[in-house]
């Protein structure tokens, strides 16, 4: 059983901690959410294992915490100076620019808009299954989703948005 889960461990954490950093926007949150939505589905992995989809379980654990953690007050953090840049690999300075442009407007976005585009475009999620994991209406999807693009457009108009999303 728990070589089972190793494996699934080694193999999907990459992808999870990606779509943890897209919800949370910070990498130390992101390992945070990735390790508490791990050690539930662990508790569970007999269940899952027989059966189960332990990858989309793991998954929809991880949007629930990250709606709870919006839901909670707390007092903004913040990490004061910039990160160094990594020197290790060729220059890629255009698509870096745009990286870094993308990631500044979505976190400009509040947390149910970015969590929907994270979950329409980066997950490629239709919009009834969007709104069942963050628990809405597919209207509060589609809404959020209106107003994310429109509000992306506005703080990155020198990138073009996803091919095939309406203007």
């Amino acid at each position: 059983m728990t070589d089972d889960f190793d494996s699934f461990f080694r193999s999907r954490t990459p992808a999870l901690l990606r779509t943890a950093y897209l919800l949370t926007g910070d990498r130390h949150l992101a390992e945070d959410l990735v390790q508490d939505a791990l050690a539930r589905t662990f508790r569970m992995w007999q269940r899952l294992a027989d059966g189960g989809h332990p990858e989309a379980y793991a998954r929809r654990v991880m949007y629930h915490l990250q709606v709870s953690f919006w839901r909670r007050r707390r007092v903004a953090e913040s990490m004061p100076g910039e990160l160094p840049e990594r020197h290790d690999r060729a220059d890629y300075a255009e698509a870096t620019v745009e990286r870094l442009t993308l990631r500044r407007a979505l976190l400009a976005l509040p947390a149910r808009q970015r969590a929907v585009v994270v979950l329409r475009y980066f997950e490629d999620r239709s919009e009834a299954e969007t709104a069942d994991i963050l628990n809405c209406r597919v209207g509060t999807v589609k809404s959020h989703t209106a107003r994310a693009l429109s509000r992306l457009r506005e703080l990155m108009p020198e990138i073009e948005l996803a091919a095939g999303v309406d203007r």
